[in-house]
């Protein structure tokens, strides 16, 4: 405890790394007061009521949940950045399948720059058409027959304004995020996210306080979070070693190579977009059945997929599972790690270069895979189960899913830059090894 107080004094006594930390609040502090900026035409008041009648675990439940409750208030930064974050997974998809997208990946600086420009283009499109559901959404809304966006309002000029605001939302905040990754500490775009999901963190346990009027359970759930926190910390950092040999090469009077590396591959590869997909995918019957309220079929069947029925967890995992292999297919080619490896004169001792080099790393990666599918399964699937233990849905989300694993993530990614910053100054780091590491095996 008196290294780790000593480590964070140290992080003030360096002027560069104090600037880009207090320059990363002051950004998150102008994130937070755009998520409770309502949208010009929307009665505050009768929004707020609205609010409390919504259900949280549907699609919107989900959007609100990255977004730090700006969707549900209506705020200018309603759409946050989930449509940037849309428009880098499509890009990401394209490239897997489109030659123009791979050609790109492949040409270096210049390459990045396209897409990030193609990404850019892409966010504002998506953010468009969010936009525009967004202003059917609020205008459909009301309270008593008293309509959230009053009748004298609603119109091609509201729909034109609020597509408007949040649009132009959406690229602030992503400005923002460039901001942050350039100037400040840690990813700007995975920070913005962070600040939406902890700023919930407070509410929650207070919610759960009342629900239980118990402080020693309070105290014994959230231990149990942070429990379950340090076995998501463990997989996410847990990588599988692969020695790669690089040959000896004389240039002039320079001898290149003749040294031992390794291939770092994560148990959890996919990171947090299996638990996305499919949670999107699963929200879908309950989202659509609530605009059908006078169908009894559409009903009954969303009761087999609400947030807490064994029917829903059963495809839910399953779901998982399939998107941690998809998705870790398209994140890591074995093929292409075997060619550059062959270009640079490297080689994995007892294996061929070559075919025989790509399927040996696929193999390893099938086998480390499985285990990492079936623990984010498991992650994914447990606030379901909290909740019927009495803990309440909102600090449920805590236990597990998506908020849990982006929060560890960005973590331990924040924590690696400080970690690096201190380090290059000569300063003890957090940790006694002097880097963060995961398992070797």
């Amino acid at each position: 405890m008196v290294k780790l107080s000593e480590s964070f004094r140290n992080i003030f006594k360096i002027q560069e790394l104090r600037t880009r930390i207090l320059f990363t609040a002051a950004i998150l502090i102008i994130v937070r007061i755009g998520a409770h900026i309502t949208l010009p035409g929307v009665d505050a008041i009768l929004l707020a009521e609205a609010v409390k009648k919504m259900d949280s675990n549907t699609l919107f439940g989900l959007y609100d949940l990255f977004v730090g409750g700006a969707f549900q208030n209506a705020a200018v930064f309603a759409l946050g950045i989930m449509p940037y974050i849309s428009s880098s997974i499509i890009l990401q998809l394209l490239g897997a399948v489109v030659p123009y997208f791979q050609k790109l990946s492949k040409e270096g600086e210049e390459g990045r720059r396209k897409l990030t420009q193609l990404t850019r283009y892409g966010t504002v499109l998506v953010s468009a058409l969010q936009a525009w559901g967004v202003s059917v959404r609020l205008t459909s809304l009301s309270i008593e027959a008293q309509p959230i966006v009053p009748a004298g309002i609603q119109g091609i000029g509201f729909t034109l304004s609020t597509v408007i605001f949040l649009t132009a939302g959406t690229i602030f905040l992503m400005w923002l995020g460039e901001q942050i990754t350039e100037r400040g500490i840690g990813n700007g775009i995975s920070l913005i996210i962070f600040i939406g999901i902890i700023a919930r963190f407070p509410h929650s346990i207070v919610d759960q306080f009342r629900v239980s009027q118990n402080l020693i359970i309070t105290l014994i759930i959230i231990t149990l979070m942070i429990a379950i926190m340090a076995g998501v910390i463990l997989v996410t950092q847990g990588t599988r070693r692969i020695p790669v040999q690089y040959a000896k090469r004389v240039v002039g009077r320079k001898v290149y190579g003749g040294v031992t590396q390794y291939i770092p591959m994560r148990v959890n590869t996919a990171g947090v977009m299996p638990i996305i997909f499919a949670q999107s995918i699963m929200f879908i019957p309950q989202t659509v059945a609530s605009f059908f309220p006078e169908s009894e079929f559409m009903l009954s069947m969303s009761t087999y997929f609400t947030y807490t029925s064994l029917t829903y967890s059963f495809f839910y995992a399953i779901m998982i599972v399939f998107f941690t292999y998809f998705y870790t297919a398209i994140a890591f080619n074995p093929k292409d790690v075997s060619e550059n490896m062959q270009k640079q004169g490297g080689f994995i001792p007892g294996i061929r270069p070559g075919k025989h080099t790509a399927d040996f790393i696929d193999n390893i990666l099938t086998k480390i895979t499985l285990p990492g599918s079936v623990f984010l399964a498991i992650i994914a699937i447990l606030p379901a189960f909290m909740v019927k233990f009495g803990v309440t849905s909102s600090f449920a989300q805590f236990f597990g899913g998506t908020s849990l694993l982006i929060m560890v993530g960005v973590a331990l990614d924040t924590l690696q830059q400080l970690e690096s910053h201190l380090l290059m100054r000569h300063y003890d780091g957090f940790m006694k090894s002097g880097k963060l590491r995961g398992r070797l095996r």
